[in-house]
């Protein structure tokens, strides 16, 4: 366990295990949850060998809740503050959803910078909302309205929302649990990232991408609709697709097994 100080009285949450070993897998995570969503995961990938490095964007889970710095180049150069700080290097850089998005501006910020690898879960990317030339993902409405719920009654909102997320029946006891993930983050920090999910345009990063990427998505995914992998997939260069037929926006666990043996296939590859 690490807190990795990123500016001035703000400090983030990191979860390191396996620090012995040389290659690492940077977890980060999807609105509006934490580092906790890839339990799953973290229990699984270190005895593979890598160095799996969970992080808690600001605002989210054990991390400092500053009023400001949601956008994705701040989130992005927060990311960076960790990289640097725990010298990580042979990275593949993991982004579930929004993290997705966090991830893809990482990489169009600072090109390589030690990622050889890029994995895109579910991601909102490259566009996470409708636009005149974008016809795909969330109406502005829709993500208004989130925002709305957010500020009027929160727990609402993170269980409408879940209700959405799983494909897969999960029991209401996981729900209970993943609910709860959305509510240890700050609600100005839940409000703030929706703002930037809504507002913020992926598309020119896409190129700058020169890493081998796995797009991994569900074919049943209400959040992040399929058509948007399509589009990443267009728009990244060296890129493979991983389509789960019966996954939903929670890839990671609508289909554990399948997931887990070709994203560790993914990792293997040279």
């Amino acid at each position: 366990m690490h807190f990795v100080e990123v500016e001035d009285r703000v400090k983030l949450y990191v979860k390191d295990l396996n620090p012995g070993y040389e290659d690492a897998v940077v977890f980060i995570h999807g609105w509006p949850v934490n580092h906790k969503m890839f339990e799953y995961q973290l229990n699984f990938l270190p005895n593979h060998n890598f160095r799996c490095v969970a992080i808690d964007l600001r605002g989210f889970g054990n991390s400092d809740k500053p009023w400001h710095g949601y956008c994705y180049n701040r989130l992005a150069d927060d990311i960076r503050f960790v990289i640097e700080e725990l010298n990580l290097r042979n990275i593949t850089l993991v982004g579930f959803s929004m993290g997705g998005a966090i991830a893809i501006r990482y990489l169009s910020r600072y090109k390589k910078s030690r990622v050889k690898k890029l994995a895109l879960l579910s991601a909102a990317a490259p566009v996470f909302t409708k636009r005149e030339d974008y016809p795909y993902g969330k109406s502005i409405e829709e993500v208004n309205k989130l925002i709305l719920d957010t500020y009027e009654n929160r727990p609402e909102m993170i269980s409408e929302f879940g209700k959405i997320f799983f494909n897969t029946e999960v029991t209401p006891n996981f729900r209970t649990w993943f609910n709860g993930l959305g509510l240890e983050g700050e609600n100005y920090s839940t409000i703030k990232t929706a703002v930037s999910l809504r507002d913020e345009d992926l598309r020119n990063d896409l190129r700058n991408i020169d890493v081998p990427t796995g797009i991994f998505h569900g074919k049943k995914d209400k959040v992040c609709p399929y058509e948007l992998a399509l589009e990443m997939k267009k728009g990244i260069n060296n890129s493979v697709l991983y389509t789960f037929e019966n996954s939903g926006h929670g890839i990671f666990y609508d289909e554990l097994d399948e997931f887990n043996k070709k994203f560790t296939e993914f990792l293997l590859q040279d």
